[in-house]
């Protein structure tokens, strides 16, 4: 880890510690007016016992939540971080004074605080985020590549939420010879597609030797690089490229987690699920529950269960087709439990029988599988891990994100595997249940622009 990564990790923990005291400055408010300034020393002995943990929950949830990750958020991100962060500290300090007995403390201060606490939070994360937005600054970025992954990485730059980078230059032909010539003028290099690896390594040697910030994107040669290993062998050192897989033993405890978490689950959406069979039977005939032939860990098929949110004939004619948006195969029952993921729940059974794990890539039909791996021959690297309910291209993409993306994440995901990052992305997928955004259809794409016309007043473009 370089020392700019520790030093923004220091300022991020720094900002949750913080963000931890405001909190129970927020709890304390809450108890003078829940009990008019005068609280009985019965009840805030139990806030005095509890305050402790109440740190430890509020760092952790809002580590794994990502709130103090600034680079791609706005003020609005930052109210529903500090709503949903709230809310899950709200349900987490009643577990906790149940647990620890501590029954004085009251359930309606849990309430006020509610309110209390995401009025201060966002003050502060609104804070904390115009000082790193007048600290850090816009950078500038120059594109450097090949015309089609060009065009699409200063699509995906456009389209962040914040204007963070903001690509000013972007190079298609004599690379090396523009890099050399325009480096100066900006602050981050960004390559991308292909470039030939003689080119490529002058390019490498120029940047390291100016202190010029380098982005690469995530082609397979460079995911092979990722979590590399470091050996020594007498005097000569040794990187051993990591292979896209689990270990065996994280692998064991992985699926001992799945077994536990999607029995809990069960019974908790239980309800639910209940109802939801019960509407769907009522808004459409046919059975509530459908399954489909989907491709999971070792190529292997199996049938993934979910509600059905279509019409029970909506591929007898058409065949294997991806959803769209206002997709007339989906019925009013279905819009609700897709747009709330609710249609999903049954998949708890898949991860309960061991076709699936709560987090993985999402399974895709062997109609699809094929064609993918015709496209892309690495796209098979998936199937080393199984299938998830959710995973990294769902909470970091989106619905429209092309396959090869969606594969980029999903082999990002195994090559960094880790139980932490497993919990980060499952608190990750609590906020994207509500994003409309990631549940769009494939015409819900906006439309950002098919050549380079479309760029030329903003950005300067070197042929």
């Amino acid at each position: 880890m370089n020392k700019r990564t520790e030093w923004n990790n220091v300022l991020r923990f720094g900002a949750v510690v913080l963000g931890s005291i405001v909190s129970l400055v927020g709890i304390y408010i809450s108890f003078l007016l829940k009990f008019g300034g005068n609280i009985p020393s019965r009840n805030f002995y139990a806030f005095e016992e509890s305050f402790g943990w109440i740190i430890i929950g509020y760092i952790v949830i809002h580590l794994l939540f990502g709130t103090y990750i600034f680079y791609n958020k706005n003020l609005t991100d930052l109210l529903y971080n500090t709503v949903l962060g709230q809310l899950m500290l709200s349900v987490y300090m009643m577990a906790l004074t149940y647990a620890g007995n501590w029954l004085s403390f009251p359930r309606s201060v849990i309430l006020l605080n509610f309110f209390v606490g995401v009025l201060l939070l966002f003050v502060l994360n609104a804070s904390v985020f115009w000082l790193y937005q007048r600290t850090k600054g816009t950078k500038k970025v120059m594109v450097v590549g090949e015309n089609e992954p060009a065009l699409e990485a200063v699509r995906n730059f456009q389209s962040m939420k914040n204007r963070r980078h903001e690509v000013t230059h972007v190079v298609l032909a004599n690379y090396y010879y523009n890099i050399r010539s325009l480096s100066d003028e900006v602050d981050i290099v960004y390559l991308t597609g292909h470039i030939e690896e003689p080119e490529r390594l002058r390019i490498y040697k120029y940047l390291m030797s100016h202190h010029k910030k380098l982005f690469l994107s995530t082609n397979f040669e460079n995911l092979m690089m990722v979590n590399p290993n470091i050996m020594n062998f007498e005097d000569e050192s040794i990187i051993e490229v990591s292979s896209f897989g689990i270990p065996d033993e994280e692998a064991f405890v992985k699926r001992f987690i799945d077994i536990v978490v999607s029995l809990i689950l069960i019974i908790i959406t239980a309800p639910i699920m209940l109802i939801t069979a019960i509407a769907i039977r009522m808004d459409s005939p046919g059975p509530a529950l459908y399954k489909q032939e989907r491709i999971t860990f070792g190529n292997e098929p199996f049938n993934i269960l979910k509600f059905r949110s279509m019409s029970q004939t909506a591929e007898a004619e058409s065949g294997p087709v991806l959803a769209s948006s206002n997709d007339s195969r989906v019925t009013r029952v279905g819009k609700f439990i897709r747009s709330t993921r609710i249609d999903e729940l049954p998949q708890l059974f898949n991860v309960l029988k061991g076709d699936m794990s709560l987090v993985g890539p999402r399974p895709e039909r062997p109609f699809f599988v094929e064609q993918f791996q015709e496209e892309n021959p690495y796209y098979r690297l998936r199937h080393h891990v199984r299938a998830g309910i959710t995973g990294y291209a769902q909470v970091y993409g989106k619905y429209t994100t092309n396959f090869n993306n969606k594969l980029n994440f999903d082999l990002l995901y195994i090559k960094n595997y880790s139980l932490a990052f497993d919990f980060k992305l499952l608190f990750q997928t609590v906020k994207i249940l509500f994003d409309k955004v990631s549940a769009r259809g494939l015409d819900d794409a906006p439309n950002r622009g098919n050549d380079w016309n479309n760029y030329k007043d903003d950005i300067q473009i070197y042929e």
